[in-house]
C-alpha cells in the first residue's frame, strides 16, 4: 500500500471525529490535503481555522469556509501531521515552520489530532530530524551558541528558491536544531530548556498538546487517544 492510500485511509476515519456546525482546525501537509477533499465530499457543515497558508488556499478552492484565527476562541478538533510521535503523545514537526501558529491552533481545540502512517509512530521521539525554533533575528548568534550547551548544532534555515534566510510568517527566523546523541535527551526538560533561552519564540516540539493518534497502516487504521480524554463522541 503506497503512501496516498495511507494518506487516505486516516483522513476517512478523522471525519468520522467531525460535528456538523463547528469550527475545526486544520495544519499543513498532504494527508491535511486528503481530509480537505474528503470534507468536502462529505458534505459537512463546517468552518476552519488554519496557521497554514497552503490550507487556506486548498480550503478556499473546495468552498470550505476559512475563520481568520484572531477571532476564534476555541474550537471542537483539529488535525495536522508531524515528522513522529511516541508512545507518550510527543511529537515533532520540522518541515513547514509554522509551528508557532500550529501550537496556537492546538491549544485552542478540545482536541488536537494527529494523522500519521505507521512509519512515523515511535517509542520514543528519535530526533531523525531537527527541532526547530523559531527565533528573533537579533537572536540568532546567542540561541546558537546557547542550543550547543545543550548538545545541539544549530543551522539557520534557507532556500534555494530565495535568496538570503528564509523568514516565517511571523518575520522571524527558523533555526534547524539537530542532536545527535538524542538517546540520552530528557525530551521534556529539552523542551523547557529551549523556551527559557531568549529570544527563542517556540519550539516544534510539541510536548502535552497531542490528545489523539489516528494511525494508518497495511492491516488497518487505529485511533489511540490519551487515557486522560476518552474518545470523542
Amino acid at each position: 500500500m503506497d503512501k496516498e492510500q495511507l494518506r487516505m485511509k486516516a483522513a476517512h476515519e478523522a471525519i468520522s471525529y467531525i460535528q456538523e456546525n463547528t469550527v475545526i482546525g486544520l495544519g499543513g501537509g498532504s494527508t491535511v490535503a486528503c481530509l480537505i477533499r474528503l470534507l468536502h465530499q462529505s458534505g459537512k457543515q463546517v468552518k476552519v481555522v488554519t496557521p497554514s497558508a497552503s490550507t487556506t488556499s486548498l480550503c478556499i478552492q473546495y468552498g470550505l469556509p476559512i475563520l481568520p484565527l484572531a477571532y476564534v476562541e476555541r474550537i471542537s478538533v483539529a488535525f495536522d501531521g508531524c515528522d513522529e510521535v511516541d508512545a507518550r503523545f510527543r511529537a515533532l514537526k520540522s518541515g513547514g515552520g509554522i509551528h508557532t501558529r500550529e501550537k496556537l491552533v492546538a491549544g485552542m481545540a478540545e482536541h488536537y489530532i494527529l494523522l500519521v502512517d505507521e512509519s512515523r509512530l515511535v517509542e520514543s521521539l528519535t530526533f531523525r530530524h531537527p527541532v526547530v525554533l523559531e527565533i528573533l533575528q537579533e537572536a540568532l548568534g546567542y540561541v546558537q551558541h546557547s542550543v550547543s550547551l545543550l548538545g545541539g548544532t544549530g543551522t539557520v534555515r534557507t532556500s534555494p528558491a530565495k535568496d538570503g534566510y528564509t523568514i516565517s510568517d511571523n518575520g522571524h527566523l527558523l533555526l534547524d536544531v539537530s542532536f545527535p546523541e538524542s538517546d540520552r535527551l530528557d525530551i521534556e526538560g529539552l523542551q523547557d530548556n529551549l523556551k527559557s533561552i531568549n529570544g527563542v519564540i517556540e519550539t516544534s516540539l510539541f510536548i502535552k498538546e497531542v490528545t489523539g493518534v489516528i494511525v494508518a497502516g497495511e492491516h488497518g487504521v487505529r485511533t489511540i487517544f490519551r487515557e486522560t480524554y476518552g474518545k470523542i463522541n
